[in-house]
Parts: C-alpha cells; structure tokens; sequence
C-alpha cells in the first residue's frame, strides 16, 4: 500500500507539469500569432499609406525638386501645381465624374432595391434563375462588354456624352447591388410587411416605408460600392468620350502629359484630390458599412 501510495503521489507532480508545460506552449502559439498579426497590419498598413503621403510630397515640391534635384522631403511648401490644375480642364473633369457618379448611383440604388425586393418577396415564374443570373452577370469581365456596349451608345447617337455613361455604369454595378440588397432584405421580418399590407399599403409603400429605412446599412454600401465604382472606371469612359469637355478625371489624369514628358506635379496633385471624396465618404460611414456587409454576407 505504500508503494502504490508513493508512486501515485510521484505521478501528480508529473501531471502538474505537463499541463504546465501544455499552457505555456498554447501562451507561445497565441503570442506568436498575435505579433505576425500585428507585423502584418503594419506592412498593410505602410502599403497604404506610403503611396498617399507620396503624393502629397510630390505634388506640394516644385518642378526642380522633382525633375531635377530630388528630394524626399519638399525644401518649400508649393502650391503652384494646385493652382494650375484648377485652372484648367481639371475642373470640367471633376464636375463630370461626379454627375455621372451621383446618377449612376441613383439609378443602381433605385432599380436594385426594386429588383431585389421582388425577387425576394414575390412568387414568379423564373425567379431563381433571374437571381443566379445576376451574379453570372456580375462575374463577366468588363472588357468583354465594351465593345458591344459601345455599338449601342453609337446606335442611339450617345457616342462622347456624359449621358452614356450614367446609361452604362448601372451594368456594373447594378448586379452587385441587387445581390446584396436581396440578402438584406431577407434579414426584415416578413411580419412588419404584412402588417402594412394588412393596412392598405400597397408593395410600392411597403419598400419605401418599411424595408427601406430598416436597410439603411445595405443601402450605404451600395451606395458607396456604386459610387466608387463609377468614379474610379477607366476603360468605357477612355472608349465612349472623346473630347476634352466630356472626359472623366480618370481619363483626364492620363492627358497631362506634353510629347515625351509627364507632369508629375500636376498630376499628383490631381490624383490626390480625386482620391479624397471616395476616401472620405467611407470614412465617415465605416460602421454602417461594416454592418451592412456583415447582416448582408450573413443572412443571405
């Protein structure tokens, strides 16, 4: 009995240690992936930053700093750049990207959430297939379409019109926000809805007085989705405009060039100023944004 006794009381030390040794190798693990963690957001985060602060001091140097004696740092704060950007086309640019972006927007939100609430809720003939074609519609490259669009914007006489592009932007960006708003309109009760029906309202009041102020994050984020997308596209403007007047500040940004030399400056500086509204819109909404992504990812 006392040799059984022994040999127990020898074990439990063991034991003791070897579930010591346990935890403090699972503390190693999580310590380890909690610094690669933060190693990585780091390297993101210079990955991000490094090109906007790049701008800034590139377009705030003069054109001997640049071209000439280089230097990191500018050794006088100017201006100049900005100036002579305002001045010009740049301005007409600006104003066309953002009436083509508001209504492209418009237009995706409106037509989205009208689509998306009858795929939804009503019962038709088709109606699983009509929403597996939108996301086979959204997955289609849109080099594919700029050709046959551009026959289209040709036969109706839109061809170098800033009307063209708020017709065609919603090809783009339509899909997704039908996607989306579709999974978020599942996450609504269907008993708000038939409570107003039940009312006297009809579906076109019960989408607007009901499911869209419940899906304000959804609507944020398709708003923005459609906004960034128009204001950031490059090939269907380059294709369909033509002319100075017409031109979005995208493909404008890529005209400041004379012969064989670039303007950095300027150009610079205008990127820059074309990259605040979208940076800022998402700023201020980041937690609407991230709800509506995350309700939106979840339910569908």
């Amino acid at each position: 009995m006392a040799t059984v006794a022994h040999a127990q009381t020898s074990v439990r030390p063991r034991s003791r240690t070897a579930r010591g040794s346990t935890r403090a190798g699972r503390r190693g693990i999580g310590r380890g992936w909690l610094i690669a963690t933060y190693a990585a957001l780091v390297i993101f985060l210079v990955w991000t930053v490094v090109p906007f602060l790049w701008m800034i001091l590139a377009s705030l140097k003069t054109n001997k700093e640049i071209y000439g004696d280089f230097t990191i740092l500018p050794q006088t704060v100017y201006f100049g750049h900005y100036v002579t950007l305002l001045g010009g086309k740049f301005g007409i640019w600006m104003r066309n990207s953002a009436e083509i972006s508001i209504a492209a927007t418009a237009l995706s939100i409106t037509l989205g959430a009208i689509g998306a609430y009858a795929i939804t809720r009503l019962r038709f003939a088709g109606r699983r297939v009509v929403a597996l074609g939108l996301v086979f519609t959204y997955l289609i490259p849109q080099s594919l379409l700029f050709i046959p669009l551009f026959q289209v914007v040709a036969g109706v006489g839109l061809t170098d019109t800033v009307g063209a592009l708020i017709l065609i932007y919603p090809t783009i960006t339509l899909p997704f926000c039908t996607w989306l708003l579709m999974s978020y309109f599942k996450s609504i009760p269907v008993e708000l809805e038939d409570a107003a029906l039940i009312d006297g309202c009809n579906r076109l009041g019960v989408l607007w007085r009901i499911v869209l102020p419940l899906s304000t994050p959804a609507l944020v984020v398709v708003g923005l989705f459609s906004f960034t997308q128009a204001w950031n596209e490059f090939l269907y403007a380059l294709v369909i405009t033509n002319s100075l007047a017409s031109r979005t500040v995208t493909v404008g940004l890529t005209q400041m060039l004379g012969e064989d030399v670039f303007y950095w400056g300027q150009m610079m500086a205008g990127a820059l100023i074309t990259a605040l509204p979208p940076v800022i819109m998402y700023t201020l909404a980041q937690r609407l944004v991230i709800k509506g992504l995350v309700v939106g990812g979840v339910k569908g």
